[in-house]
């Protein structure tokens, strides 16, 4: 069976892109699906000087393990200020100095929402721009628009919307 990670680029107890991306997994058929919570791998903020006295970080090295055991990720990311949020880029800053190509070549879901109406899609080219030079093999990418109006009781109320991410699931499925 295969083996697939789902998180949110979020440390909000609340995310609205956790939400997303269990409901994304829990569309994937025939794999065992591992839900993580970047709040279990806290990490100081990177800093080349921290870095030099103190090493890397033992979550850094776990959580870059658990994407080397993985078949594929699926990954939505929350957006701040038009880019991902600061503890999801500290995370990838830290997993970057341990291995530059950390996402190791893996299929990658990777989506984004937000409570208005462009879905965090800023955050999301900016990511799909960058993946690829860190080992990103972006399988399939969605962007919900206006969570609030499109999502309820754990999954897409639109019916065009929730379309639209099966499709990707289908890719990312056929991926992994």
């Amino acid at each position: 069976m295969k083996k697939v990670i789902a998180f949110a680029g979020s440390n909000s107890s609340t995310s609205i892109n956790k939400k997303l991306a269990i409901y994304a997994a829990s569309l994937v058929n025939d794999a065992e699906i591992d839900i993580l919570d970047l709040n279990n791998f806290e990490l100081p903020l990177y800093g080349i000087d921290y870095e030099l006295s103190h090493g890397i970080p033992d979550n850094a090295n776990k959580f870059l393990n658990l994407i080397r055991g993985a078949d594929g990720i699926v990954l939505s990311l929350a957006e701040h200020n038009g880019t991902y949020a600061t503890v999801f880029k500290n995370l990838f800053d830290w997993m970057s100095r341990i291995d530059g190509k950390l996402w190791s070549d893996k299929p990658m879901l990777l989506m984004a929402t937000s409570p208005g109406a462009r879905g965090g899609a800023t955050g999301l080219e900016i990511a799909k721009g960058r993946f690829g030079y860190m080992g990103g093999n972006i399988v399939g990418s969605f962007s919900l628009p206006s969570f609030n109006d499109n999502f309820s009781d754990g999954k897409i109320t639109s019916h065009e919307l929730n379309n639209q991410l099966l499709e990707e699931v289908k890719q990312f499925q056929e991926s992994i």
